[in-house]
């Protein structure tokens, strides 16, 4: 079974028995002070296996769907024999590096809370997006028209702003933090595991765009 399909499937599993069990919310979700206090780290991972509600988890998993199983495949082109490895290394890796400025910011605060796989889910869609840039992506109600190199720019800078005006409840950080993770990997381990250079692709590609 594809890593990309085992992840969505572990996911809405635990979702789903969460939405009717407070405790395994209370146990999994992000929670800065007992991380700080109680030293329960493993919070930074398990908070990605659970969701506000079945919208939030549709949401994720679909967007994690579609761009998730062509980063996976193309992980094992670029990367021989360890791509496999290198995906899941990704995935689970952003989802506790994309809420280490979350953390930073309310390790005191027990009044925050935070649950869900975005992070880890926009560091997959914008890995995705450097490796296939002239694709096309829908946002809400815009069906899938928008090139996938004009569509990055305007997400970070709306999440960015949402992030800073910090009053919708939603950890826009964490969406940030993620994408710009994703990038970041997929630039690095390229640039020591294998010969391909994903930003001269994404420069090539994006150019016979306009021609």
């Amino acid at each position: 079974m594809e890593v990309t399909i085992t992840i969505l499937v572990i996911t809405c599993v635990v979702s789903f028995m969460a939405f009717s069990n407070q405790a395994i919310v209370d146990k999994l979700i992000f929670y800065p002070p007992a991380i700080n206090k109680q030293k329960e780290w493993y919070r930074f991972f398990t908070c990605g296996l659970i969701h506000a509600d079945i919208a939030h988890l549709a949401f994720n998993m679909f967007s994690f769907y579609l761009f998730g199983k062509l980063v996976e495949q193309e992980f094992r082109i670029i990367f021989p024999g360890i791509g496999t490895f290198l995906y899941v290394t990704l995935y689970v890796s952003a989802l506790a590096i994309c809420l280490l400025p979350t953390y930073s910011k309310h390790k005191d605060n027990y009044y925050y809370k935070s649950l869900g796989a975005s992070g880890a889910v926009s560091a997959v869609v914008f890995a995705g997006i450097l490796l296939f840039p002239t694709s096309k992506i829908g946002l809400l109600v815009i069906p899938p028209i928008i090139p996938a190199f004009i569509f990055a720019p305007i997400y970070l800078i709306i999440t960015a702003y949402l992030d800073k005006k910090g009053d919708s409840g939603i950890n826009h950080s964490a969406h940030l933090w993620g994408a710009l993770y994703g990038l970041a990997f997929l630039i690095v381990t390229s640039y020591f595991l294998s010969e391909f250079r994903p930003l001269e692709s994404f420069v090539e590609q994006v150019t016979d765009y306009f021609r």
